[in-house]
C-alpha cells in the first residue's frame, strides 16, 4: 500500500478542518475529530450564541456546545452533517522536539490555510503556571485558534490556542481526550477564562482575562465583567491557572476574594464573591 505523500495528507486535514463563527465575536477554527459530527475548538472561541460551522465543501449547520474545559480552554462542540472526515488523534505524550508539524486553521477569514514548522519544546510556558503546551514555530493569525496542529502523519498532536513570544501555542491532545471522556475541569465562578501575560511591577505575571460569564453564577453576582483580568485570590498571586482552581475548591457557603484588572489596568481591584449559594453552571 502506498504510503500518502505531504500533498495528501494536508488535503485530509484541510478537511477535517472547519470555520467557527460565534455570535458577532468574530471567527476561529476546529477539527472534526469524530465522523458523527464531534468537534474540538477552543473554549474561547465557542463563548456566543448561536454557533455555526462550516466545512471545507461550503456546508453550513448550527452547531451545539456539548462540553467545554474553560481551565485548559477547549470545548467540544456537535453538528448534524453527513459525510464528515474526521481527522486521528494522536497520544500527543509522543511528541518530541524538532518534530515537523502542520497547523491548519482559518486566519483573517482565509479557509483551510496552511503553515508548517517544528517543535520548539514541549511543558510549561514561564508566566502561563504549569501546565504543559506544545510550543511550535508555526505561523498563527486570528483566525487560528482551535484549528488542528498535526505530526507529518495527518495524526493531530495538539489545538492551536494562542502566540506567546513568537510562538505558537497548542493544547496537547491528550487534554482533548480527557475532555471527551468527560473529565474536563470546572469552575464555580461561572466564566470562561484566557491565560495571558501581563507586567506588574516590572515582571511578567499570569492573568486571567474573563472571556464569558454564565448567566445567573457566581461571577455575575460579582459583577464582573467581560475584559477584566484576575490576577489573585484572597491576597495571593496567580503562579498558574490551577492555582485559582484550588482556591475555589470546597463545598458550602463561603466568600473568595479575587484581585483583577479593569480598563486601563493601572489599579488592581478587588471584589468579594460570594460562593455555595446556588448551583452554578460549570463553564
Amino acid at each position: 500500500m502506498p504510503v500518502p505523500g505531504f500533498g495528501e495528507i494536508a488535503e485530509k486535514l484541510r478537511r477535517s478542518t472547519v470555520r467557527v463563527s460565534a455570535g458577532r465575536r468574530g471567527h476561529g477554527s476546529g477539527v472534526i475529530v469524530k465522523p458523527e459530527g464531534v468537534i474540538i475548538t477552543n473554549a474561547h472561541v465557542a463563548t456566543s450564541s448561536p454557533i455555526e460551522v462550516e466545512v471545507w465543501d461550503g456546508r453550513r449547520a448550527q452547531a451545539n456546545l456539548s462540553m467545554r474545559d474553560a481551565v485548559r480552554d477547549i470545548a467540544v462542540l456537535r453538528v448534524s452533517l453527513p459525510e464528515l472526515l474526521a481527522a486521528p488523534l494522536a497520544d500527543s505524550d509522543q511528541v518530541r522536539v524538532g518534530e515537523l508539524v502542520i497547523a491548519i486553521g482559518n486566519p483573517l477569514g482565509f479557509m483551510g490555510a496552511l503553515t508548517t514548522g517544528v517543535v520548539h519544546a514541549v511543558g510549561r510556558v514561564p508566566g502561563l503556571g504549569p501546565m504543559k503546551w506544545i510550543q511550535a514555530d508555526v505561523r498563527l493569525a486570528p483566525g487560528n485558534s482551535g484549528g488542528p496542529l498535526a505530526n507529518a502523519r495527518g495524526q493531530v498532536v495538539g489545538i492551536n490556542t494562542m502566540v506567546a513570544a513568537g510562538v505558537g501555542l497548542a493544547v496537547p491532545t491528550n487534554a482533548v481526550s480527557r475532555l471527551l471522556r468527560g473529565e474536563g475541569s470546572h469552575t464555580p465562578l461561572g466564566i470562561v477564562t484566557r491565560p495571558v501575560q501581563i507586567t506588574a511591577r516590572g515582571k511578567a505575571q499570569l492573568g486571567l482575562m474573563i472571556l464569558e460569564i454564565i448567566k445567573n453564577s457566581a461571577a455575575e453576582a460579582a459583577s464582573l465583567m467581560l475584559g477584566d483580568i484576575v490576577t489573585g485570590a484572597d491576597g495571593r498571586t496567580l503562579d498558574s491557572i490551577e492555582d485559582l482552581e484550588r482556591v475555589l475548591e470546597g463545598t458550602g457557603e463561603r466568600v473568595v476574594r479575587l484581585q483583577f484588572l479593569r480598563g486601563d489596568r493601572a489599579n488592581v481591584r478587588t471584589v468579594a464573591i460570594r460562593l455555595g449559594l446556588q448551583s452554578v453552571a460549570a463553564a
